[in-house]
């Protein structure tokens, strides 16, 4: 079985610059074009997420972009192929840095869970034994 996890994080400078607007780029070219993978996701954010400001509209710019990031995924054929026979296995998670803390995407419940304060968050095998080691 293959896992795959996207991982944001808070803080995020790619982020950030993505709710500035292309202005805050316009002379980084590459960053400008990186930039483009997340164009859902300034949508996304600047359509249901209006209420917000500062850190927590970051907040959600991430975690939108995790989840954005995930269904670009799902798009490509050998992921896709993969997803269909259970060969493959997608996960989303957001990296506090302050605390140092990993949150997960929980389908389910909509919503990012800490680990490891919720056993019942899936992660990939190779990380079972660290998770459970921390709990």
């Amino acid at each position: 079985m293959k896992e795959i996890i996207v991982c944001g994080h808070t803080y995020c400078g790619a982020m950030q610059a993505l709710l500035s607007g292309p202005e805050s780029v316009a002379d980084l070219r590459a960053a400008r074009a990186w930039l483009g993978h997340a164009e859902a996701t300034r949508r996304i954010t600047r359509e249901n997420y209006a209420h917000l400001e500062g850190n927590s509209l970051l907040t959600a710019a991430v975690q939108e972009n995790v989840l954005v990031q995930l269904e670009n995924l799902r798009t490509h054929p050998v992921v896709a192929a993969g997803l269909v026979r259970g060969a493959i296995k997608l996960y989303g998670w957001v990296y506090k840095i302050d605390k140092g803390e990993v949150f997960a995407y929980v389908p389910e419940r909509g919503q990012f869970l800490a680990l490891p304060e919720h056993p019942s968050v899936p992660v990939p095998s190779a990380m079972q034994l660290a998770v459970t080691r921390i709990i």
